[in-house]
């Protein structure tokens, strides 16, 4: 019956652990802060938390792959500035140029990291210097900042609501919503797995992942792009200096999370629920207001290296 208990403990803790810190973190808070609870807030806090969730979302992929995704933080700052540059020739232009541009350097990523054996962290370290040093010469190193107009139909992607809530929250859910059935209903998403699970073993039984991998950096990529293009609608312009160490923010959410560094666990849930997490922390330090904001990193980072500890006490 012990026995039992334990282990019935122990799965809930590996399945629902941040869930679980999330829900208490959240109570404490509703209790310390009257204005924590207020409607505003929450909607400050989904906001905040729906543009990083469109990054995490593709790096859950890559990291059950087994592999890690260093340009997310770049592509991101590159793909405002893509979307502000091209607002103006209209709403697609505005779109599609940072999807393209930043899905085609991760397909670029996917193929150097699957056909050349290369590593991930030496191939999207240098996409990462890429796409910064293709930024700075965009805006002539950081000095011309694109703007776009406050008519522009492009603005409303950023800026529009729906019952208060800006509309990156829900593109946000709608992504996690599919990324979570092309995780775990389709073929696409075993293959993912099976990726990450044994690599070998997966070739031998035919699974093609050579193609999964190009296709999962290419998802990460993307969504890095449309990360940066919500962010410039709703800022209105395309900012140079964002993005830096957002990979690491995007990797630490997945973590916490549930998906396992070394690959083949994880879901799309357990990363928004790690999303919500540092997003709860940050306004938490905001509210304590005598705190310096380079607290979250320090909580975040401790935070974090207690998730990935439990991690390897729990797989024994």
């Amino acid at each position: 019956m012990t026995t039992t208990l334990a282990s019935t403990r122990t799965k809930v803790l590996q399945r629902q652990g941040a869930a679980v810190a999330l829900v208490v973190m959240v109570a404490v808070a509703w209790l310390v802060f009257p204005r924590f609870g207020s409607l505003d807030n929450v909607r400050d806090l989904a906001l905040q938390g729906s543009f990083l969730a469109v990054i995490a979302i593709g790096m859950t992929f890559v990291i059950i792959t087994g592999g890690i995704d260093l340009s997310v933080g770049s592509l991101y700052a590159l793909g405002g500035v893509l979307a502000a540059y091209g607002s103006q020739w209209g709403f697609f232009t505005a779109l599609l140029l940072p999807l393209a541009v930043c899905g085609l350097i991760g397909v670029i990523n996917g193929l150097l990291i699957a056909r050349t054996s290369m590593a991930p962290f030496i191939v999207t370290l240098a996409s990462l210097l890429f796409a910064r040093g293709l930024l700075l010469v965009i805006t002539d190193e950081g000095a011309t900042t694109y703007q776009i107009a406050p008519d522009s139909a492009f603005v409303e992607l950023g800026r529009g609501t729906v019952l208060g809530f800006g509309y990156p929250v829900f593109i946000a859910l709608v992504l996690a919503l599919l990324g979570g059935l092309l995780l775990n209903r389709t073929n696409f998403g075993q293959n993912v797995f099976a990726t990450g699970g044994a690599e070998q073993s997966a070739v031998l039984m035919g699974v093609p992942v050579a193609r999964t991998k190009v296709l999962v950096y290419a998802m990460s990529g993307t969504l890095s792009g449309l990360a940066g293009a919500l962010t410039a609608a709703y800022l209105q312009s395309g900012v140079t200096v964002i993005g830096v160490g957002t990979e690491l923010d995007a990797i630490s959410v997945v973590v916490i999370g549930g998906t396992l560094l070394t690959g083949g666990a994880g879901t799309v849930l357990g990363t928004m629920i790690g999303v919500g997490l540092r997003t709860v922390i940050q306004n938490i330090i905001n509210q304590i207001g005598t705190l310096d904001s380079n607290f979250q990193s320090v909580v975040s980072g401790v935070f974090l290296l207690i998730v990935v500890v439990l991690q390897r006490i729990l797989r024994r």
